[in-house]
Parts: C-alpha cells; sequence; structure tokens
C-alpha cells in the first residue's frame, strides 16, 4: 500500500511536520508557517466549553513578596526592590482528562500563574515538572491527540500513547520524571512549580540573560503511589481541589520559594546542551538557583466558574524586562494560548475580572466584540496615530533583542556537545534510589505491557537502553513478565 501524503486543510503537501519554520537553524519562529498556525488554530477549537487541555483545575489569590535583590539580571519593576508584593493569582491542573475528571492521576501539573503587576499583567504559565516530551510546537497537537481520549473507543489507549512515545524519543526524559514518584502529587500544596521553558531577563543597561523558573514547595514535596492515588480517587476525586481550598479556609497559607537559574545570553550558543530545548535541564552544577522571592496563596475564589474555569493566561503577557527565548515550544504558545483564550472566552476574556489588569490600566484601541464592556468616551478615537492625545506607544523594547540568521525554512535545531535525546532521562535514572527505581519501572511495564503492537514496544525499549543500559533491562524484563502472564 502506497504512502499517502500530508497535507493542510486546502490539500497542499506537507513538507516537514516536525519542525517549525524558523529564522534561521535555533531562531524565532515565523508568522508565515501556514502549517503550524493552522494546526494550532485548528486545535484550540475542537473542544468547547472546557479548554482543550488543563481542563481540570483548581484556584487561588495570593501574592509574590521579593526577598532578593535581582536588579542586576531585570528591570521588571514588580522585582525591583526587596519586600515589594504583588498580587497573583494561580491556577492548578492536570492536563489530559476532562473537567469532571479525577485529581490524583499520573500526569503533569500546571502551574500558571498571574502575577497584577504595575506595568500590566504578567502571566507565567508552566508545570510541575522542569521538562517537557516534546521540543517543537507542530508536534503539539499530535502529541494531546495521543494521549487523549480515541475518538472511535471513546477513552485513553495506550496503544496511542506509546506509539507516539516510540516515534517520538525526545520524549524520554518527561516519561522518567512522569512515571517517577513525582508523577501524582499528593496535593497541589506538595509539589514544585517550573517555568519550564527558558525565558529572557534584561537589565536597566540592556544586558541580556536566559533564566529558567523553580518553585519550591515550602510544604515539602510529598506524592502519591499507583496504589495510594487509586485509593483517594475513590474516596474523593475532587482531592487536591478539597486540600486546597480546606487549607487556605484553615489559615494554613501554602508558600513557595522562587529560585531561577541565570545564563549570561552570551553563553547559549556555547552551552552544552540546546539552552532553549523544554526535553532539557540546565544542571544546578552549572547554573545554580539564586533566590528571588516567596509566593504565598492567602484567598480563595468566591466563584470557581467566574474566576477560575474563566481565567485566561498567555505566555505573551510579559512586563518590561521579561521576554522571550529562541526556544520553539514557547514561541508557539505565544501564539496558541492566546487564540485559545480567544475562542474559548471571546476577543474580550481580558476585561473579565480575574484576567483584567489590578495594578495598572488597560488604554488602547480596542473596541466592540462579544461581552466588550469597555468603549471609552464618545471624544475618544479607535485608531493610532492620532491628534487627539491618545494612548501613544513608548518605544522602549519590553526586552533585548535577539539576533538572527540564516535561511527561512522548517530546521532541526542546531545540535550542542552533549544534546541527545537520551543522556538527560538516563542521569535521572542513576540519581534515583533503589526504591524508586523498583516504582519508575513498575509503572512502565504497567502502561507498556497493554500495547498490542510488538514494534512499539520494542522502539519504547530501545529508549530506556538509550538512556541507561540497566534502566533498560528492567524495563523489558517487567514488561515481558507482565506479558506472559
Amino acid at each position: 500500500m502506497s504512502q499517502r501524503v500530508l497535507t493542510t486543510e486546502s490539500g497542499a503537501p506537507v513538507a516537514d511536520n516536525q519542525n517549525s519554520a524558523a529564522a534561521g537553524a535555533g531562531g524565532p519562529l515565523l508568522v508565515q508557517d501556514q502549517h503550524l498556525l493552522e494546526k494550532l488554530a485548528r486545535f484550540n477549537r475542537e473542544r468547547i466549553p472546557e479548554r482543550v487541555v488543563h481542563a481540570r483545575g483548581s484556584g487561588a489569590y495570593g501574592y509574590f513578596e521579593v526577598t532578593d535583590d535581582v536588579t542586576g539580571f531585570t528591570h521588571a519593576d514588580f522585582l525591583s526592590e526587596v519586600g515589594r508584593r504583588t498580587e497573583t493569582f494561580i491556577r492548578f491542573s492536570t492536563v489530559a482528562d476532562s473537567l469532571g475528571g479525577a485529581d490524583a492521576v499520573r500526569d503533569p501539573r500546571g502551574f500558571a500563574l498571574k502575577f497584577y503587576t504595575e506595568q500590566g499583567n504578567y502571566d507565567l504559565v508552566g508545570n510541575n515538572t522542569p521538562v517537557f516530551f516534546i521540543k517543537d510546537p507542530i508536534k503539539f497537537p499530535d502529541f494531546i491527540h495521543s494521549q487523549k481520549r480515541d475518538p472511535f473507543t471513546g477513552r485513553q489507549e495506550p496503544d496511542n500513547v506509546w506509539d507516539f512515545w516510540a516515534n517520538s524519543p525526545e520524549s524520554t526524559h518527561q516519561i522518567t520524571w512522569l512515571m517517577g514518584d513525582r508523577g501524582i502529587p499528593a496535593s497541589y500544596r506538595h509539589m514544585n512549580g517550573f517555568g519550564s521553558h527558558t525565558y529572557q531577563w534584561t537589565n536597566a543597561e540592556g544586558e541580556a540573560f536566559f533564566v529558567k523558573y523553580h518553585f519550591k514547595t515550602n510544604q515539602g514535596v510529598r506524592s502519591l503511589s499507583a496504589e495510594q492515588a487509586a485509593d483517594q480517587v475513590g474516596k474523593d476525586a475532587n482531592s487536591h481541589q478539597t486540600d486546597l481550598l480546606q487549607a487556605i479556609e484553615r489559615g494554613v497559607n501554602p508558600s513557595w520559594t522562587l529560585h531561577v537559574q541565570i545564563m549570561p545570553a552570551a553563553e547559549a550558543a556555547d552551552y552544552r546542551f540546546n539552552p532553549f530545548d523544554v526535553t532539557k535541564v540546565w544542571p544546578h552544577a552549572d547554573y545554580p538557583l539564586r533566590r528571588v522571592g516567596r509566593l504565598v496563596l492567602d484567598r480563595n475564589p468566591d466563584n470557581v466558574f467566574a474566576e477560575v474555569e474563566q481565567a485566561a493566561f498567555s505566555p505573551n503577557n510579559f512586563v518590561p524586562g521579561i521576554g522571550p527565548s529562541p526556544d520553539k515550544m514557547l514561541q508557539g504558545r505565544l501564539f496558541a494560548y492566546a487564540d485559545a483564550q480567544r475562542y474559548r472566552l471571546g476577543i474580550n476574556h481580558t476585561q473579565l475580572p480575574v484576567n483584567a489588569p489590578k495594578a495598572a490600566t488597560a488604554d488602547n484601541y480596542g473596541r466592540d466584540g462579544l461581552h466588550a464592556t469597555r468603549y471609552g468616551s464618545r471624544q475618544d478615537k479607535n485608531y493610532e496615530p492620532n491628534s487627539y492625545a491618545g494612548p501613544a506607544q513608548t518605544g522602549a523594547a519590553l526586552a533585548a533583542p535577539l539576533p538572527v540568521q540564516g535561511w527561512t525554512g522548517t530546521h532541526e535545531a542546531p545540535l550542542h556537545t552533549k544534546d541527545d535525546d537520551f543522556f538527560q532521562a538516563g542521569e535521572l535514572y542513576r540519581l534515583m534510589s533503589a526504591d524508586e527505581k523498583n516504582r519508575l519501572v513498575a509503572n512502565i511495564a504497567g502502561g507498556l505491557s497493554q500495547v498490542t503492537r510488538d514494534d512499539v514496544i520494542e522502539k519504547n525499549l530501545a529508549h530506556f537502553h538509550a538512556a541507561d543500559t540497566d534502566y533498560g533491562k528492567r524495563v523489558e524484563e517487567a514488561v515481558r513478565a507482565l506479558r506472559e502472564d
């Protein structure tokens, strides 16, 4: 049987479905990549009204307090002085299940944080893992399709899950995180949060730095085994929501300490790992954690629908002193998140109370549309430039410019000296205790053994062997034993 040709919605053949078009190898992505934008825009519109991913969630208000001076690295106003506090809203979530899903399941957790700063809202949209499954946004709709309910059987299928992973070896690092002991947090309070992506900070002198965010829970990390989680789901499917709500109501306010890793921009090109690859971490020995401040949650929402379900986050909501990096997955999310909110909540979702600026004022020429609440006076013009004292541009860039070079087109990311899909997964495995390794192997084998195709199993086993010889051998033996039962 001849191979079918993948096409766009208009029927044009797709040349590359693995790499987004970029401004040179390793450069930022291009709006002209019609295939990427079509896939992301279509994906955002596949479900209504709940979120396509991160549908099941909980939220709380709080504040962020600066505890350490970082003005040498960023001129962001809300980070400008020790002791300064900024109101925040956070939304925790599971990724794959629907709004009615259970909390205590093996799944990454969303860690989406909105800072209501005096320079506008800053959204930091992360997870409870420092890495992700894929490194290019053009693969994101396919990845989520493989993890969600099958369109025919109506359930999550191990064949789909592991077939995608078998053909995406860059997932091996995140699989090792997900199937390990931290794959099922005991509660939202007892897990760490990460920005995951690489971001840019710029100081007052215009010097650029690349950063990674780490929120370390002050409650201590606690997780559930697969057996404990199954018992928890049976007792209370809303266990994480219940825990967060009741803790704050009792005045036991959860908190996290924010640390960042900081890399001078000039060091990025020659770093041993691609610093913009979200499937990789920066070892702390290379770039140690530097403390920034403290996040505290102290108020529950009054209305879950109005404030948690209608909360909209987008990683393109930056403030002066903070900006994007060439991280491909981040670049895709800069478009996809805002587009998802426009579809799900409407063009004026930013005017909803939970999303509107609190310490700043939105003043622009956006008008009308469904659910508009901001119209301006009869004298206000709705165009720019104008001669009527309307709001005008500042001319000051939010962040430092990124140099680009090379030909437009689809490119694989340039390899750094230690770049491969398996090295860091092996490093993570070798850090685990004997008991942690036992549970990791059992969790992987429990899912992989249910796959019906031998070639898919073999591809996945090859990934674990490539990460670490012992890792691969033990997973292979465990899968064989389960399949022979």
